[in-house]
């Protein structure tokens, strides 16, 4: 970096960081400990204000599946096998996904309770997370296949508007207990008016997996564009994001006038941890002072505070000059009296 430049890498960063702590460079502990203040920064910035910069939102479009009713089934009492007959869940649709996936509820003829599908064997055969505990259903019996719930993108950290998951489609957030209360089987498909919000055990990642559950479940091939807020703040000199700063060329998704701000922020805790309370609270203003100036940036179109004087008398005398037994007037009460 030039001695002039504003800190733009992480290497940048890191390295302002050890020289205003006039630290030793070239230990690799102490190099260590810079990269973890200033990534510990990159995160406080953005918890801080809620993750409402504008640099941090994302947008994008989630699918839904169709409900899928086609061909018959047969399945036994105390088994966790259903049989198709001239179905085709494994066969891919329009959009090239298999009509039937794991993951996906179903409701037999008789039944309201819905299944879960552990996976799919083939055109005609398919696995329950769980035995079949109703009544035996012999061969030609009416089944309804659907999906409520939906992956976020992977880097969903939570959505723009905490009412509404998308304007588009009107669908509002209500969270998970109100959602299990008002919908308990959520069994019957239609367009979605209404989402929740889940998060699952990580799977095969420590990433958690987070989805949408939608009600009523979708009963078409729906496209729901929805905004979110991205949990990656950095990128690489290949433009992949991720959750943190890792190489020496990797910069923060922040724009470049705000990122010394992380120089401070990663001071504040450098001096603190070192027991100079002194140093880390002028550290600590700084930073503050620096957070309340980007703060106050104005968004372009972003409504100002304005005098509006109340103009509804003058507009109200102006349609009835002569009403309420008042005429027209003037500055001397001279005017349109023909005096």
């Amino acid at each position: 970096m030039s001695s002039t430049s504003q800190p733009t890498t992480f290497s940048d960063l890191y390295t302002d960081l050890l020289n205003r702590m006039r630290a030793d460079s070239s230990a690799t502990a102490t190099i260590a400990q810079a990269k973890r203040y200033i990534n510990t920064a990159l995160q406080d910035v953005h918890l801080g204000q809620e993750y409402k910069f504008p640099w941090a939102e994302r947008r994008t479009t989630l699918r839904t599946q169709s409900d899928y009713t086609t061909g018959t089934i047969a399945v036994t009492q105390g088994s966790a096998t259903v049989t198709g007959s001239s179905t085709t869940w494994n066969t891919a649709n329009a959009f090239g996904v298999a009509n039937v996936r794991p993951n996906g509820k179903m409701v037999f003829s008789g039944s309201r309770s819905p299944y879960t599908v552990r996976s799919v064997e083939s055109d005609t055969s398919l696995t329950l997370t769980e035995l079949f505990s109703d009544t035996t259903l012999a061969s030609g019996s009416s089944y309804t296949y659907y999906e409520d719930e939906y992956d976020l993108a992977t880097d969903f950290l939570r959505p723009v508007d905490m009412q509404t998951f998308s304007d588009e489609l009107e669908i509002r957030i209500i969270s998970r207990t109100e959602f299990r209360r008002r919908y308990p089987n959520n069994t019957i498909p239609g367009s979605p008016r209404v989402a929740c919000l889940l998060d699952y055990a990580p799977a095969g990642t420590t990433a958690p997996v987070r989805r949408a559950r939608f009600a009523q479940p979708p009963d078409d091939y729906y496209r729901i564009p929805y905004a979110y807020i991205t949990c990656n703040l950095a990128v690489n000199e290949n433009g992949v994001t991720g959750p943190a700063m890792i190489g020496d060329k990797d910069e923060p998704i922040i724009p470049l006038r705000y990122r010394h701000a992380l120089v401070f922020h990663a001071a504040y805790h450098w001096y603190r941890d070192k027991k100079d309370d002194s140093r880390s609270q002028e550290a600590k203003g700084e930073y503050v002072d620096l957070m309340s100036r980007m703060m106050m940036d104005v968004e372009v179109g972003a409504p100002r505070p304005r005098l509006e004087p109340r103009i509804t008398p003058y507009v109200r005398s102006a349609r009835t000059p002569w009403g309420r037994g008042r005429g027209r007037y003037d500055a001397d009460g001279r005017f349109d009296r023909g005096d």
